[in-house]
């Protein structure tokens, strides 16, 4: 998990602790400009219950700024309600702060008796309620509401991706539906056409259809799927065809794989149901399919190569076969596969 998504799953889990680790942060470094001050204050404690209340006000600022102005700023609302709403509560938090430090933080640290303002007059001293206290608190607050707008947009992109996740699985899983049941009544009339005929290859074509459900059921729900399980489901389905087929036509299957890997699954076995359809399907003569699988590094190719008659050459690169293999891979790999058809006088790739 990227250190961003670990971030952010910490505060959704602990956002009452990690405020407060984000506030005590800004106060150690607050404290860490400690300055003496001249008398009449304690200047330690001056500086400890000073930087304390300024926090307090920053994080008044802040949250009032993050949770209550921003938001609705975002949502279009009405910019000059929203506006005033923010000037009078500045204002407020401003002079409260103000009417605080005089009448409860100064004499706490004053070491002989002084003048304290009137609570008017402080209140209606708004050029030094500006310049003293909203210009400082904004300040320490910005930082905070800087963080949040980072961490808002993440988890907005975040729940972007994931929608669009779901919606590319919910896609494929449609596409898988599809291709299935399809591929299921080519299988099934394969067996039925060797019933007829009372032929022995039938208990084969059987035992070889429960290996093919037993991926289809079981194997390939998942995302990926390691590749020797669909080299297996490949072999089970040629299996199954040459027992259809006979000595009309001629199987080469070479594979070559140098490490373990996993890919989609149900792509290979629908480019290979592609061919035998088209290919020895439509031909009343001899017919040959070439397959090549190479798993070289990184570099994955599978090649089909078969034997076309005439009739099929104007219909063999389209329906729903082929269209759903290029939305698979469209959404498994974008970006980072390749997907080619080639049409000659006899034969289709």
């Amino acid at each position: 998990m990227p250190l961003a998504a670990k971030i952010e799953d910490f505060i959704a889990r602990h956002r009452v602790l990690s405020h407060i680790l984000f506030w005590l942060l800004m106060y150690a470094i607050l404290l860490g400009r400690f300055e003496p001050f001249d008398e009449p204050y304690d200047p330690f404690i001056y500086d400890m219950l000073g930087y304390f209340f300024s926090m307090c006000y920053s994080m008044l600022f802040a949250y009032f700024i993050g949770y209550r102005i921003l938001p609705r700023l975002l949502r279009a609302d009405n910019y000059i309600w929203i506006m005033a709403e923010f000037l009078l509560g500045s204002y407020i938090i401003s002079a409260l702060a103000r009417t605080i430090t005089v009448h409860v933080e100064e004499p706490m640290v004053r070491k002989r008796p002084f003048d304290q303002e009137p609570v008017w007059e402080i209140w209606t001293d708004i050029p030094k309620l500006i310049q003293s206290y909203f210009i400082h608190a904004i300040s320490l607050a910005l930082v905070f509401i800087f963080l949040k707008l980072i961490k808002d947009q993440y988890a907005v992109n975040r729940r972007a991706l994931e929608l669009k996740n779901q919606k590319a699985e919910k896609e494929l899983n449609s596409l898988k539906e599809q291709l299935n049941p399809h591929f299921l009544f080519n299988t099934l009339n394969n067996i039925y056409s060797l019933s007829v005929l009372n032929s022995p290859k039938t208990s084969d074509s059987i035992a070889r259809l429960s290996g093919i459900l037993d991926h289809l059921i079981y194997k390939c729900s998942s995302m990926f799927v390691p590749v020797e399980q669909e080299i297996e489901l490949l072999n089970n389905y040629i299996e199954l065809e040459k027992l259809r087929y006979d000595e009309r036509l001629k199987i080469n299957f070479h594979h070559s794989i140098d490490r373990n890997a996993n890919i989609a699954p149900l792509v290979l076995i629908s480019l290979l149901e592609n061919a035998f359809k088209h290919g020895a399907g439509e031909e009343a003569g001899n017919a040959y399919i070439d397959i090549n699988l190479t798993l070289q590094k990184d570099n994955f190719s599978f090649e089909i190569k078969n034997s076309m008659g005439a009739v099929v050459q104007d219909k063999q690169s389209h329906g729903i076969g082929l269209i759903n293999i290029k939305k698979q891979l469209e959404l498994i790999y974008p970006v980072r596969h390749s997907f080619n058809t080639f049409i000659e006088s006899d034969y289709f790739i």
